[in-house]
């Protein structure tokens, strides 16, 4: 028996291993660089999103998703909490006066920046 074969009809080439031939699959994945957000996301399609986490894992596009997905989201959190400092007029100056407070509003606008993103982008 060959120890490698190919199949025109499908397009595979199948590799001998004890007395079967395997088809020899390869993913073309991407590094995983997500982090958080990306982390979010992929528990939200495990859990709500079953068939569309299998299709775009037995796709190989999976990890491809979820980085883009970190990247986006972690770009619009980070715009949101540029405009909500601007408008609620957190700045340096009341940095320097209460430094407490200033903490408190920053902390409260990143939290208030990502309910916002994580309803847009994560939980769709």
């Amino acid at each position: 028996m060959k120890k490698h074969i190919y199949d025109e009809s499908n397009g595979l080439s199948y590799t001998l291993h004890g007395d079967y031939y395997l088809p020899d699959l390869a993913m073309n994945e991407e590094e995983p660089t997500y982090g958080k957000y990306g982390m979010l996301r992929k528990q939200f399609l495990k859990m709500h999103r079953p068939a569309r986490y299998q299709y775009l894992l037995m796709t190989g596009e999976l990890t491809a998703h979820l980085n883009r997905v970190d990247q986006e989201t972690r770009e619009q959190v980070e715009t949101l909490v540029k405009q909500m400092v601007g408008k609620q007029g957190v700045n340096e100056n009341l940095k320097r006066q209460d430094q407490m407070r200033w903490v408190r509003m920053m902390n409260n606008i990143k939290v208030s920046a990502e309910e916002i993103v994580l309803k847009e982008i994560i939980y769709v």
